[in-house]
């Protein structure tokens, strides 16, 4: 009986040792079978380069097209209604320091004629600068005293600015093209001081203003699907003129840009947008200004049941934070990035990533408008590419030409035959050429030239 037992035992025994073994065989001929998790993300550098052209073209139809409401609504419903869709279409009204845009008197689509220049304004002009001197200066991060330097040397001061008459008839005046804590730090640099300190409180009181936003999305779009590296090289030009929640804020649209190149393109557009939202709410500190605001217009949104009624959000972010502080948020002009960054996410939601839709909203919602739609009209753009975004407007021709010296200056003409200084290829092109230094550092990446990509590591 016992002999019989052990042998029974033995056989069991042997049995599960067989089935381990066959086990064993069928996991790791499974694993050959199936491609290794990749730990790079693979980018083409061409279809990189249709997206930056997109988001060039995009911010340019959103910046001009958002100028012209820029200021016109600030939040004094009694004497000044905001806008609705009722008025898109209908005559501009006059902006809170008086004037009219000279290049629109309709609230519509501004797009600028082939053979013409789309001109520099402050949304695109000192990304622009920042391009240049990354590309020129062959460098991946500025350091202070360069940020220092670009900025004296291309940006005009109060003294030397050109004289701009801003309508044929008007009086000449002199404009640097700066407002608020751009125009803060340029004083201060002229003294020396060096980012971040151009941006501390004791030296700048505009540091809560939404400067920083309209200056540094690109260093998202040149740090591909590495929202580290894009903070990291962000970090001094953000805090050339942000601190607290005008950083963080700028920090989130950062975020956004360099996720955009890693976003799930099987996806609609309206779900990669609010993924890359949700993803950059992430970066906000908790229990900040800029993270509760995000909260309550996303949710605002989502409880809302009619998806066309953004105007009720808009005019609950009026009631919250323009006549009364909350979130820790106390109003204190237009131009603050709290209030700018409620009405940018107005257009961002309710827009559901329809580019059109975006940007009407944009236009419309009130306050600092040419700003945060600029914002969605790049990143939009740069999700599309510039063929979408024509198609999605319904336009065959467009300008893709660049006139940097309406604002600024000392930069080389690279189209001397044609309006403008550059072209939306070649400012691409360069974009390219800074993200291939990049990538180029082996911690970050590699560039495979003979095929085209960029691997860049997780």
């Amino acid at each position: 009986m016992c002999s019989k037992s052990y042998s029974q035992q033995a056989i069991r025994f042997f049995t599960v040792i067989i089935f381990l073994i066959i086990g064993v065989i069928a996991c790791s001929w499974l694993q050959l079978k199936q491609p290794p998790t990749p730990d790079v993300y693979k980018i083409s550098r061409d279809q990189y380069q249709h997206k930056l052209e997109g988001f060039w073209l995009g911010q340019n139809i959103a910046n001009w097209t958002g100028l012209i409401t820029e200021m016109d609504k600030v939040g004094t419903p009694e004497t000044m209604p905001f806008y609705t869709d009722e008025d898109w279409g209908a005559k501009d009204q006059v902006a809170m320091w008086g004037e009219y845009v000279p290049h629109a008197g309709h609230i519509e689509f501004y797009f600028q004629p082939a053979g013409t220049a789309w001109g520099a304004d402050d949304d695109t002009d000192i990304e622009y600068m920042y391009l240049h001197l990354h590309h020129d200066l062959r460098v991946s991060k500025l350091s202070a005293e360069q940020i220092r330097q670009g900025w004296l040397s291309h940006i005009y001061s109060e003294k030397d600015a050109p004289l701009y008459k801003k309508f044929p008839d008007s009086e000449p005046q002199i404009e640097n093209f700066l407002w608020e804590s751009n125009q803060q730090a340029r004083l201060l640099m002229e003294q020396g001081v060096l980012p971040p300190q151009t941006s501390e409180p004791a030296n700048n009181p505009k540091y809560n203003m939404i400067d920083a936003q309209l200056t540094t999305e690109i260093f998202g779009l040149l740090a591909p699907g590495r929202p580290d590296i894009a903070l990291d090289i962000a970090y001094l030009p953000i805090r050339t003129t942000a601190k607290y929640d005008a950083q963080w804020i700028a920090e989130f649209y950062i975020v956004m840009h360099s996720l955009a190149a890693i976003v799930d393109s099987t996806k609609n557009v309206k779900q990669q947008s609010q993924w890359l939202a949700e993803q950059a709410s992430q970066y906000l500190p908790e229990g900040s200004s800029p993270e509760a605001v995000y909260r309550f217009v996303k949710d605002h949104y989502q409880n809302n049941p009619d998806k066309s009624d953004w105007e009720s959000t808009r005019d609950a972010i009026y009631t919250r934070y323009q006549l009364t502080t909350n979130d820790g948020y106390q109003y204190n002009q237009p131009f603050d990035a709290v209030i700018n960054f409620a009405a940018s996410l107005v257009s961002l939601f309710y827009g559901e990533g329809d580019i059109v839709r975006t940007l009407q909203i944009g236009t419309l919602v009130g306050w600092d408008s040419d700003n945060p739609t600029a914002t969605w009209g790049g990143l939009l753009g740069f999700i599309l590419g510039h063929q979408e975004v024509k198609k999605a407007f319904k336009i065959t021709t467009v300008s893709d030409a660049y006139w940097i010296h309406r604002t600024r200056r000392n930069f080389p003409d690279l189209t001397p035959n044609r309006p403008g200084e550059n072209t939306f290829i070649g400012m691409s092109q360069m974009g390219l050429e800074v993200i291939d230094r990049l990538v180029s550092d082996p911690v970050i990446g590699q560039l495979d030239a003979d095929n085209g990509y960029w691997n860049i590591k997780k």
